[in-house]
């Protein structure tokens, strides 16, 4: 029975996810802190202590999460290793609540419905105008990759239930065959993304979901099993780890502040 290791991490803190700032990101390019940066190179420091060696580490298209893997990346001594990049890890895309404050849209819905936008499962907030400066109609990273008819240039908003299924063909192509294999596999992505991943691999329902938040920068560790029988898909042995559960308590207060945030 061959085991293997899939670490999955929230990139470190970005300058929209800053308090004084506090603007949905979405798609929208935004790099990181120097608390980011300093929460990234905790992360490499944590997975040194663990005794975890990325074989492979995918990231998203953008830079918070692209930087937080270099730098964790640097701070294991793997950063030679080979790195995959994928829009399928962007954050969720906020639609028309791309680069504005999460006060600003609060007031301009109400809270039930500014609730429903952020937290629901299944609800899509108002799609981003063609015209808008953070559409990615016209960015030349967004193409399809070939796993599905999925276009990212013409996506318009996306609920946390699309986030699942644009990562399912992903995940099946690119993640499982190198866990089938006894991989340590390193996925640095974003918080809606980190959720769906949780919610797939622990079984959790739209509701349990719903109240889940994920901290900035701490690795988040599953164990896998496999037979190594023809056509037997690995399986999770349990739920998931952080490796530093006191971060992660004080990063996951730290976003439930952000969202309260008037």
């Amino acid at each position: 029975m061959a085991l293997s290791t899939v670490v999955v991490m929230r990139h470190g803190e970005s300058t929209w996810t800053d308090a004084s700032v506090n603007r949905f990101a979405g798609w929208v390019d935004v790099p990181l802190t120097e608390r980011g940066r300093a929460q990234a190179a905790h992360a490499g420091a944590l997975l040194k202590s663990a005794g975890l060696r990325p074989d492979v580490c995918f990231t998203s298209l953008l830079r918070r999460s692209i930087v937080s893997a270099q730098i964790a990346l640097d701070a294991v001594d793997r950063l030679w290793v080979p790195t995959e990049r994928t829009w399928r890890l962007n954050e969720r895309h906020y639609g028309a609540f791309q680069g504005q404050t999460r006060p600003a849209m609060r007031e301009r819905y109400g809270e039930e419905l500014f609730s429903a936008y952020r937290r629901s499962f299944d609800v899509r907030p108002p799609e981003i105008d063609a015209a808008s400066p953070y559409f990615q109609g016209h960015d030349e990273r967004y193409c399809p990759d070939g796993l599905d008819g999925a276009d990212p240039s013409q996506i318009r908003a996306e609920s946390l239930a699309d986030v699942v299924v644009r990562l399912r063909p992903w995940w099946q192509a690119r993640v499982e065959p190198l866990v089938a294999a006894g991989r340590t596999v390193l996925i640095v992505t974003h918080g809606s993304v980190v959720r769906a991943i949780k919610k797939e691999l622990e079984g959790l329902g739209a509701k349990e979901i719903s109240q889940v938040n994920i901290p900035t920068g701490v690795p988040l560790t599953y164990e896998f099993e496999c037979s190594g029988r023809q056509g037997e898909r690995p399986r999770v042995i349990g739920a998931g780890s952080y490796l530093d559960p006191d971060a992660a308590r004080a990063g996951i207060a730290a976003v439930n502040q952000l969202g309260r945030a008037q």
